[in-house]
């Protein structure tokens, strides 16, 4: 009888610390492929969203239409999405891009509205009075107070993006996604979990830079909630 190998690799572990040394620059590259993929898609999503979310604000008719058809995306299934986009973008990054997007709408759209929304009508009325104009008033005074909600729509948007870039898998685009597939038709334990364990990693930091974010833009909401904790 031969003695077990004593290299985890040739031992296929779970957990190997000479995979993460002999393929340092192959999980570099995954891992910057899965954070362009998923800045630039968020990035996008929120470029789209808040003209949306402006206008379902400011016409009620158009308020059932934006939040309906994002609805339906959304409930779209990813596989399903990424073939009826194939024939637009073909087999590249663009059809992962343009997935998430269109994504992230339902998400951004509706915590974008809800904080626009919330903003009080005497405040906008105070801002007219001061002669705040249209455009003014939504950057100066209704973005501004819309911010909490909009940060939290924001979290949540970025972290499914994290989770579904690994989708892109299926077109030779999904970052961490590509080593998880792969990993998992060989049956190669350290990729497969070393791989999952940076998309769990991505997720909780850049959840909580956004969460450091959000404090630091809107820092009146972290005054109010010591006091309301008194009050009661």
């Amino acid at each position: 009888m031969t003695a077990p190998p004593d290299d985890c690799l040739a031992r296929n572990e779970w957990i190997c610390g000479a995979y993460l040394s002999s393929r340092a620059e192959i999980l570099g590259d995954a891992v910057l492929q899965h954070l362009r993929l998923t800045l630039v898609s968020v990035a996008l999503g929120l470029l789209i969203a808040v003209p949306l979310a402006v206008a379902a604000r400011r016409w009620r008719l158009a308020a059932g239409p934006v939040l309906g058809i994002t609805t339906v995306l959304y409930t779209i299934p990813s596989l399903a999405m990424f073939s009826l986009l194939l024939p637009l973008y073909g087999l590249s990054a663009s059809l992962v891009v343009a997935g998430l997007v269109l994504y992230s709408l339902t998400l951004l759209v509706r915590n974008i509205l809800a904080g626009l929304r919330a903003v009080p009508e005497d405040t906008r009325q105070a801002a007219r009075g001061m002669g705040y104009g249209p455009v003014r008033l939504l950057l100066a005074v209704e973005l501004p107070l819309a911010l909490p909600a909009a940060m939290a729509g924001l979290r949540i948007a970025t972290v499914s993006a994290v989770s579904l870039v690994t989708i892109g898998a299926i077109v030779g685009h999904g970052g961490l996604g590509n080593l998880i597939y792969s990993g998992m038709n060989t049956y190669f334990k350290a990729q497969v979990l070393t791989a999952s364990v940076l998309c769990v990693i991505i997720a909780v930091v850049a959840d909580l830079l956004l969460l450091a974010l959000q404090r630091l833009l809107t820092p009146w909401t972290a005054a109010t909630a010591p006091s309301r904790g008194r009050a009661r």
